[in-house]
């Protein structure tokens, strides 16, 4: 009995001990690297390691998650299909989250950390091995004589000297550094203890209910200026910044706690109902920050700056995007030269409307009501530069607008030039669409906003092109000072008839009813009735105790689920993710008088009220949020803001203009001439030159009455594209030369030298020379050719995920996924789909049979057995004889006698007693 327990002891103690040297030898091994010699190179790339697995492991889960909740059903869920980036965006947010990652577990361990390792050494090694490097670099610019003529899609290569200048996913510029309260990356208000100035910041969402909302019938219309002004203002907003959100793992639906990515905002106690408004934060930018500092500064070094997806520049990136993959998406490649894609399956009486997205896209538009039956018919979201286009029916008309007006210039270009290519005619269409969407908002949005003079102050008459002037498009514009416009937001989407009144058929529609439904345009009346309702009713107008309609702050993205949104809750809690100092600080920046007393304040908001609450909130005006102060603040004459937005507003708007090489008024972008039939181009003509619209007011910001405010459009002047006639003097030794195929070619000058640039298409490479140049002799080269490229081939930088098998095509590449995996959203990573294989079905089938077989078998065996035991337990017949065995069963000796049997054999097995035995 001893020998077992001592047998059994030994073997648990063997187990013990395994488990231990499994467990402790790793941490031994560790911790004699850190405290005993182990270099800190190895210390870095093994936090570097942590890192990138739990990133990639966020990412994948959201994939996987999104894949999984193909229908939006909730309002942060529109949020996040709004801010949706782009698979080079998210590859840029990755690299970020792996470098902050591993600079946060390194300034933890810097107590343990020996001086063998520098901090430049580290921001080095971490910005290298976390993917961040290649984003830091300075792009390589072309030299070629197109680099001068036409903008890169991505905006690069803008200023030769600073190449990544205005350039999209970059990070958003900082007029002042951030205030974190870490120092490093934490919003204002991450920690509920955190003091400033010796008070808690307030809850966004009480600022909101106690300042900023007001009711949908309470607000004041502007007697001055149409609804087109703020429909431009949201437009061209989406042209120059978008910060999409942190991809992660944390569903932040789910929980109310600060777990990076998700802040959330905090709700009111209630018995009933969440306690919190989901908040995902921005994605984090790759940024070296200030290189060489001491290590226990690294935090400092990198602290956390937020990408920008877009270009900065008024270059109407929301027709054609900000990558190479939007605007090949975006372009027409089977049809008429030089064009847009248009929408195949519908159309707005016979004039076209944006494609959709593609299918793998999230269903995002269109969502169910609160009965469960559609609103409407479902349809995709638009497809548009911006993938905000289906947000609002106005945002949508205006995108419209555009994409029609590309295809007309691109149509007229190329009947005017048929010698142009197809490239070519994409090109100076684009030009010219683009130098509009300058002269709109510089000329006829941003001076009513600042109003004459600080329009004259801060942004002045153009001269030139400034190569020391960073356009980039900063923090402080984008999330604090450009969003003024929500508060000039109506509650209506107003629909109109010929008569520019209200539609009989069509009444105005609430915004909650209208937040991304594709078919209020397609389906109901077009764009036509919007664009009326732009042009003859009036904004809504930004007054302090009138900030924003309940539309915004209690019914933002409403759909079939309980709950909404509120986007000035949104907007405070943004201004403190992206670590926005406070509004004295700004305030400072700009030269203006900072604010301390009840006095100071009222000095800058006549309202007693308003600045009454603000204090009782915040405790002290250095606490309050940036967004909130300038909102309140009294306009100037003749503005639409106060004077903190128009100076940070003012300020961008001249580095925009001045900080482009591409500007329209650069004596080398456009001749004499098409200047000046560019300045004679207006939104109103845009207006008539691609709707049913026949009469239209000369100035579309101004609200006016019909018919007299309104004009005809054959009076409405407009630019004459004959100034874009080329001749291309063609002579025996250069004349032009045939298509290359799976490419194309442009021209142009260089040093007074016809020359010809050639580019493939994507998806393949050029082999010869780029650029051609008409020489006394020819061409001083033979045309190229285009090859296909194996993207598959890439090693470095494959064109799909390891959990996705790569496929080279002609023009380029697939990613294929082993079932039940299938590709996510960015049709380059593999996700389980939540299914069997399909080869699962035929082993589960033969599987099921072949239990079914056995359970039968058994189940008789069983069956049998028990009914020969009851036999067996009959009584004996008469004469002291066993009855005979049942059908079925044979008979056994029994035990007794099969033992005696064994001992004398000579009796044989027939002696003794029968039992029965189920056969």
């Amino acid at each position: 009995m001893r020998k077992p327990v001592v047998l059994a002891v030994a073997m648990v103690a063997v187990v013990l001990v395994l488990l231990c040297a499994g467990v402790l030898l790793p941490l031994i091994s560790r911790g004699r690297g850190l405290l005993w010699g182990r270099t800190g190179n190895a210390r870095v790339l093994s936090v570097l390691e942590a890192s990138v697995h739990t990133v990639d492991r966020a990412v994948y889960t959201s994939l996987e998650r999104s894949l999984r909740k193909r229908d939006i059903t909730a309002p942060s869920q529109l949020l996040s299909f709004s801010k949706l980036p782009e698979p080079a965006t998210r590859a840029i947010s990755r690299a970020a989250e792996i470098m902050e990652a591993s600079i946060r577990a390194l300034a933890l361990m810097q107590p343990l950390l020996l001086p063998d390792i520098s901090s430049e050494d580290v921001l080095n090694m971490i910005a290298n091995l976390s993917g961040c490097l290649p984003h830091m670099q300075p792009p390589r610019c072309p030299n070629t004589c197109l680099a001068n003529k036409y903008r890169l899609i991505t905006g690069a290569c803008n200023n030769r000297d600073h190449p990544t200048w205005g350039a999209s996913n970059t990070a958003l510029a900082r007029w002042l550094p951030p205030a974190y309260e870490d120092g490093f990356s934490q919003p204002r208000g991450w920690n509920p203890d955190f003091l400033y100035h010796g008070f808690l910041l307030p809850p966004v969402r009480e600022v909101t209910r106690q300042v900023i909302q007001v009711p949908n019938e309470a607000v004041t219309e502007d007697t001055q200026y149409s609804d087109f002004l703020t429909a431009w203002g949201q437009y061209i907003d989406h042209d120059m910044a978008l910060t999409p959100q942190s991809t992660a793992a944390a569903d932040c639906q789910l929980s109310c706690k600060n777990q990076s990515p998700c802040f959330p905002i905090q709700l009111p106690a209630a018995p009933q109902g969440p306690g919190c408004l989901p908040f995902s934060r921005s994605a984090a930018s790759c940024s070296s920050g200030t290189r060489g500092a001491l290590l226990a500064n690294l935090s400092a070094a990198a602290t956390r700056q937020q990408v920008n997806a877009l270009t900065s520049f008024l270059d109407a990136s929301t027709v054609y995007g900000s990558s190479a993959a939007a605007e090949r998406d975006l372009r027409d490649w089977a049809g008429a030269a030089g064009r847009l894609r248009v929408n195949a399956r519908h159309s707005d009486a016979g004039r076209a409307l944006l494609p959709f997205t593609p299918p793998r896209a999230l269903a995002a538009c269109a969502p169910e009501s609160e009965s469960g039956a559609p609103r409407a018919p479902r349809a995709p979201c638009f497809l548009a530069g911006d993938g905000r286009a289906s947000e609002v029916p106005a945002l949508a008309a205006l995108h419209t607008l555009w994409l029609r007006e590309h295809n007309r210039l691109a149509a007229a270009l190329g009947a005017l030039n048929p010698h142009w290519s197809s490239d070519t005619v994409y090109q100076e269409a684009r030009k010219v669409v683009g130098a509009l969407h300058q002269i709109i908002t510089l000329r006829d949005y941003v001076p009513r906003i600042l109003g004459p003079d600080a329009f004259r102050r801060y942004v002045g008459p153009y001269e030139g092109y400034d190569p020391a002037v960073n356009p980039t498009v900063s923090n402080i514009f984008s999330t604090a000072a450009f969003r003024f416009g929500h508060a000039t937001i109506h509650p209506l989407a107003r629909r109109l008839d010929v008569a520019f009144k209200d539609h009989p058929d069509l009444p105005p529609l609430r915004l909650g009813d209208a937040f991304f439904n594709p078919w209020r345009l397609i389906g109901e009346g077009g764009v036509d009735p919007l664009l009326r309702g732009l042009l003859a009713r009036p904004a809504k107008l930004q007054v302090p105790e009138q900030l924003m309609n309940e539309e915004l702050t209690e019914r933002l993205f409403v759909l079939s689920t309980p709950g909404s949104l509120d986007l000035a809750s949104l907007n405070l809690q943004r201004g403190r993710d992206h670590g926005l100092p406070g509004y004295n600080a700004w305030r400072e920046l700009c030269g203006l008088p900072q604010l301390q007393t009840p006095a100071d304040l009222h000095g800058a908001v006549a309202n007693r009220s308003v600045v009454d609450r603000i204090l009782a909130l915040y405790k002290h005006a250095d606490n309050i949020d940036v967004w909130l102060g300038g909102l309140a603040e009294d306009f100037l004459p003749g503005a639409r803001t106060g004077p903190l937005f128009a100076c940070i507003i003012g300020r961008q708007m001249k580095a925009l203009r001045d900080g482009d090489r591409f500007w329209w008024e650069n004596s080398r972008v456009f001749t004499e001439a098409q200047r000046q039939e560019l300045e004679k181009h207006s939104l109103s003509r845009v207006v008539c030159d691609n709707s049913g619209l026949t009469h239209v007011p000369r100035d579309a910001f101004r609200v006016g009455r019909f018919p007299q405010d309104f004009e005809s459009c054959e009076r409405i002047p407009g630019l004459d594209l004959e100034a874009w006639r080329e001749t291309f003097l063609q002579d025996d030794r250069c004349s032009l030369p045939d298509k290359v195929e799976d490419g194309d070619f442009m021209h142009c000058e260089d040093a007074g030298k016809h020359v010809l640039v050639y580019s493939c298409h994507h998806g393949y490479q050029l082999h010869g020379q780029e650029q051609v140049t008409c020489t006394p002799d020819g061409w001083d080269a033979p045309p190229p050719i285009c090859k296909d490229v194996d993207e598959c081939a890439d090693l470095v930088l494959p064109p799909c995920h390891a959990s996705a098998r790569c496929r080279n095509t002609r023009g380029g590449f697939q990613c294929l996924c082993t079932d039940p995996y299938v590709l996510a959203e960015d049709a380059r990573t593999c996700v389980d789909s939540g299914r069997l294989p399909r080869a699962s079905w035929v082993s589960l089938a033969l599987g099921a049979l072949l239990i079914g077989i056995l359970v039968g078998v058994t189940w008789t065996v069983i069956c049998r057995w028990m009914h020969c035991t009851a036999e067996s337990k009959q009584p004996a017949t008469e004469g002291g004889a066993k009855s005979p065995a049942p059908l079925g069963c044979r008979a056994r000796p029994d035990m007794g006698t099969s033992l005696q049997s064994a001992q004398h054999p000579e009796k044989g097995p027939a002696c003794g007693s029968q039992i029965p035995l189920c056969m």
